[in-house]
């Protein structure tokens, strides 16, 4: 089963937030190629947003290639969206960085400042998302 959550620190679209986590379950692995995704229906249930959100995320994630109509059974991993989204989890990351890296400059911190905060935020957070309510939680 695809777990996601949304971030309510995220100041983006419903929408696209769930196509990024879509992307991102299938960067890791989970769902695999020819495997279902959750339908529209059980997906807006379990963020409790509305249908037409998920909907929209996943002709997206259509028009992209990352899932493919399965007749009768509902949409399913593509077998090149793992690559695809591998590459789109790299780009997103990578543009946040850039985006906070020239907060960071125009800050006045070095290089090597910058590289001690982001290990130390990488560390404290072990790994999950800075987003979460677990790492919140772990931060108060």
């Amino acid at each position: 089963m695809l777990l996601l959550g949304l971030s309510p620190g995220d100041d983006r679209a419903i929408y696209a937030q769930i196509a990024d986590r879509v992307r991102f379950a299938v960067a890791a692995g989970a769902p695999k190629p020819g495997e279902l995704v959750p339908s529209v229906r059980e997906l807006a249930r379990q963020l409790v947003v509305n249908p037409n959100t998920v909907a929209r995320a996943y002709r997206e994630l259509q028009a992209e290639g990352v899932l493919e109509a399965v007749r009768g059974t509902g949409l399913a991993v593509t077998a090149l969206a793992p690559d695809r989204c591998r590459s789109s989890r790299r780009d997103h990351v990578r543009s946040r960085l850039r985006a906070a890296i020239a907060e960071a400059r125009a800050s006045g911190l070095d290089p090597s400042e910058i590289e001690l905060i982001l290990r130390e935020e990488w560390d404290a957070t072990n790994g999950e998302p800075t987003g979460s309510a677990a790492s919140r939680e772990g931060r108060r």
